[in-house]
């Protein structure tokens, strides 16, 4: 086998085993707009950039046919020992940050991450719905305000700290428990109009992809890490129906 023949089958190699973590990545953990929003990109980047580029490229500098077989072997063999344990790092990374909540709180959604689920709290949690961060795809969730005074202003010197309600599993409900006080808050379409004239066609398109007219759903805003999104929810329900890619500030 020569260098050249080496370094094709190991990226050939290479670029299945990260089309394959990609592709459950996108399905799984970051469904729909949660990609862009939690900033997946760069998560991306920097995974491909390690298990699809940086492997193949030392065997290119490594790799010599004239080499003894065993000794070739074992050269081969380190390197992807590194690989894997790579590989398996930026998986680590990618789960820690994976969204894995959209909670609905007080008058918005908030995009909740793996890691930003205070876990000395999870010992608080009763529901046993709760008690465990998921591992599959991103649930839709509210979240309630404490009655307990010293409780709220605990929270309130959390949240100074970076830390608000929507990190405390404690006080995680099922959304439809709240669905009609969102639905209250909520905004009709023609706010979002108005805010953004520039983005009427891709409403427009929104609308007719999902089947439904604009007087049909109301809209709330959707905060995530990297980027905010809109929410849309049926104008009778308050059940989530959609995203529109549109900042909604």
């Amino acid at each position: 086998m020569t260098r050249g023949k080496a370094f094709a089958t190991h990226l050939g190699i290479s670029a299945a085993i990260g089309s394959a973590v990609v592709a459950c990545m996108l399905l799984v953990w970051y469904p729909g707009p949660f990609f862009t929003a939690m900033g997946g990109n760069d998560l991306v980047l920097i995974l491909l950039g390690v298990d699809v580029v940086l492997g193949p490229l030392i065997t290119l500098v490594v790799f010599n046919p004239r080499k003894p077989r065993r000794l070739l072997r074992m050269d081969l063999g380190f390197i992807g020992l590194v690989q894997a344990a790579a590989l398996a790092y930026g998986v680590h990374v990618i789960a820690e940050v994976r969204p894995v909540y959209m909670v609905f709180t007080v008058d918005r959604f908030d995009l909740v991450a793996a890691d930003d689920v205070l876990r000395p709290e999870l010992a608080k949690v009763t529901d046993p719905e709760f008690k465990a961060i998921p591992w599959g795809r991103p649930r839709t969730i509210a979240v309630q305000s404490p009655r307990d005074p010293r409780e709220q202003m605990r929270i309130i010197q959390s949240a100074l700290r970076g830390h608000d309600l929507q990190t405390f599993p404690q006080y995680y409900v099922p959304y439809g428990k709240l669905a009609a006080r969102a639905l209250r808050i909520a905004k009709p379409l023609s706010v979002l109009r108005r805010g953004h004239p520039d983005q009427a066609a891709l409403i427009d398109r929104t609308l007719a992809d999902l089947g439904r007219r604009e007087d049909e759903l109301r809209f709330l805003p959707l905060r995530a890490r990297q980027r905010d999104y809109s929410v849309l929810l049926d104008a009778k329900t308050g059940a989530v129906e959609g995203f529109l890619e549109i900042i909604p500030w």
